[in-house]
């Protein structure tokens, strides 16, 4: 490293971060759990064809993935998944039961056994078959074991035509073949609902439901039912929650009582048996995207560990009578959605700005964390990644926006004196969700070349409790328009950014932010437009999946009653609005945002002519990016966007050819 900084154009700085290293790095472990003593995980494998391992650590330490190729550890159910695996010892050994990506079955596996995993559950014909999620290992009838678990069964060929509903599948192998022989637990009297939580006693079931067209952070309501003497769900009663009250999960205590997190006072605060476990202005919660995700996990001696915070998530552990917390000490600022408890043990994956997510244990008896699973390492020296800052900033009404600021950051090269750098707002995706302030070597990729990210918290995001969360109510593509631009322009006017170099980048509802933002405001140069939602109408009318074929509902109003509001806020419905250029990555195997609709937005665009414009679609991938090259090729394309628009060279990437009437499409 030299002792002098020199001076280079911004976008040209030479950096180590290959859109490559980015790749391998991308994506986090989830879902951890004890069988037995030990904790086990899944993690990305990009490389490997974007296919999630499931991994173990021994007790000596060592980590090994449980499962070799092609096995893919994850689950479909309402297409973002959920907890895809289960585990538990028996006669001394282990066994594990996880869903499998390609055929969505639910398989029974012994790794030390030596034997293959075998399947647990039937293929079906129909529409999207058999899904499974949350799977729990029960003693069952006549001493047979038995897997409790949530099913997705399609019951015809339309993403609405299913049921959802507590199954009991036996652990046998008997109803491999059988869809008879899978024991159903509850009635379907609800569109959507999450595991069921069994009482210390085995004598009662807790579980969240709700219907359309609410999502889970709208309302959702805390069931509990008795177990029958046959074994299934007796008739529920509602404990908690409604049309306006959001439970985001439910919990048993060691001791037979219930704790659920509910955001009925504004925020997603703690609730024992109904009442205020240490309430305060943060979030002990937070949006249901997937079944299985825990802020917080009872431990045996009464104690709960917790994730909590604004904005960032951090883990503590909460003494419910004293109301005393204490938080894990560590280098970890943010942790995601997923908890384990055994015994003083909690296994948690936690990250920060120079830390990649990472898995955690501590030690609740001793007070001590450490990492244990998925341990970051330094791909690059640390000096050329950004050094984040969480800031707020202030919308044209005077409301509040959050934001994270990346600039940009390299040991030995600066900018031009008086030129300032080009920058990329990033809109998440959600967009009831959050994005955490973790390392991500794709932001680094741009800062170390000297481009600046900032990721906006527009309204409408979680984590600022359910008043900043509102703002979104039937103000989608408003609210979030004009708060990406507020920041993007606050920057350009302290002299952070340069006017004439800003671009907007986001995927799925961030795609639709971005494609909006270039459309309906005049901010930016140019903008990458990912797996994005384009056309209001086509999505509320079957376009998309189950799970969020009501969103717009919340987001922008019933259809029925404002008709045009659709139109007028589609991107779809005015191409000729947009006249900077844009990069359009798509998966054409997306059933979130269909490559249709993609489509037929490009066929307008192309109609009009004028506006240069790139499409890159890519076989195999879905709603979100999972195999390595795609990613360096997104990368490595967005960057080329870049380069043309705001005038630098970026030497050794493949230049994005830009078109005004047919569209580069290719993976």
């Amino acid at each position: 490293m030299g002792d002098k900084v020199r001076e280079q154009a911004y976008g040209t700085w030479p950096s180590p971060i290959g859109a490559a290293l980015a790749a391998a790095h991308d994506g986090a472990p989830q879902y951890p759990g004890f069988v037995g003593d030990e904790v086990w995980w899944t993690e990305p494998r990009p490389a490997e064809g974007g296919r999630r391992a499931l991994v173990r650590r021994r007790a000596d330490g060592t980590e090994e993935s449980v499962l070799p190729p092609p096995w893919n550890v994850r689950s479909r159910v309402m297409e973002y998944g959920g907890r895809p695996w289960t585990g538990t010892v028996r006669g001394g050994r282990a066994v594990v039961v996880f869903v499998n990506f390609t055929d969505q079955r639910l398989y029974r596996h012994e790794p030390d056994s030596g034997a293959e995993p075998q399947p647990l559950t039937p293929l079906s014909a129909v529409g999207g078959g058999l899904r499974w999620v949350e799977p729990e290992v029960r003693p069952g009838r006549d001493g047979r074991d038995e897997v409790w678990c949530v099913l997705e069964e399609f019951t015809g060929d339309g993403p609405g035509d299913l049921r959802r509903l507590h199954v009991a599948v036996p652990l046998d192998g008997s109803a491999a073949e059988d869809r008879a022989a899978l024991r159903e637990l509850s009635r379907t009297g609800h569109r959507f609902v999450t595991g069921a939580r069994i009482s210390p006693d085995g004598t009662r079931a807790a579980w969240l439901a709700w219907d359309h067209p609410r999502m889970p952070w709208d309302g959702t309501e805390l069931l509990v039912a008795g177990i029958t003497a046959d074994g299934v769900l007796g008739t529920p009663r509602t404990l908690a929650g409604g049309e306006d009250e959001s439970v985001a999960q439910v919990e048993w205590t060691a001791d037979g009582r219930l704790l659920w997190s509910s955001d009925r006072g504004g925020w997603w605060n703690l609730y024992r048996d109904g009442e205020p476990v240490c309430p305060r202005e943060e979030e002990f919660g937070g949006p249901l995207w997937a079944p299985g995700n825990r802020w917080f996990a009872p431990l045996d001696c009464g104690l709960v560990a917790v994730l909590h915070g604004r904005g960032a998530q951090v883990l503590g552990v909460l003494d419910p009578e004293s109301c005393e917390l204490v938080d894990a000490a560590g280098p970890w600022t943010d942790f995601a959605s997923t908890l384990a408890v055994h015994g003083d043990r909690v296994a948690a994956v936690g990250g920060a700005p120079r830390r990649s997510f990472e898995v955690v244990e501590l030690d609740t008896r001793l007070g001590s964390a450490r990492v244990i699973g998925s341990a970051h390492r330094d791909g690059v020296d640390p000096a050329y990644l950004p050094e984040p800052r969480e800031r707020v900033f202030t919308a044209a009404d005077g409301r509040e926006v959050h934001a994270h600021v990346y600039p940009p950051r390299h040991p030995e090269v600066t900018g031009p004196e008086g030129e300032r750098p080009p920058y990329v707002i990033r809109a998440h995706g959600g967009p009831t969700s959050r994005v955490p302030m973790v390392l991500d070597l794709e932001i680094a990729y741009f800062t170390s070349r000297g481009i600046g990210v900032v990721e906006v918290e527009y309204g409408g995001s979680t984590g600022y409790g359910r008043e900043y969360r509102n703002r979104l109510r039937e103000q989608w593509g408003v609210v979030d328009v004009e708060d990406c631009a507020a920041v993007a322009l606050a920057l350009a006017e302290e002299g952070t950014a340069d006017r004439n170099r800003l671009a907007v980048r986001g995927g799925s509802a961030g795609g639709w932010t971005a494609a909006a933002s270039l459309a309906f405001t005049d901010v930016y140069a140019c903008g990458t437009v990912i797996y994005p939602v384009l056309d209001l109408t086509a999505f509320a009318s079957g376009e998309t999946h189950d799970f969020e074929s009501r969103y717009l509902e919340s987001l922008v109003g019933p259809l029925a009653e404002v008709p045009e509001r659709y139109r007028e806020r589609s991107p779809g419905e005015h191409p000729e609005r947009i006249a900077a250029p844009f990069l359009l990555l798509q998966g054409l195997e997306d059933p979130v945002c269909p490559p249709a609709a993609t489509e037929r937005f490009l066929e307008r665009v192309r109609a009009g002519g004028g506006v240069p414009h790139a499409y890159l679609a890519f076989e195999g991938e879905g709603h979100g990016f999972r195999r390595a090259e795609t990613m360096v090729r997104a990368l490595e394309a967005e960057l080329s966007l870049y380069a043309q628009v705001f005038g630098f060279e970026a030497p050794g990437v493949p230049v994005l050819e830009l078109r005004t009437q047919g569209a580069a499409c290719g993976s």
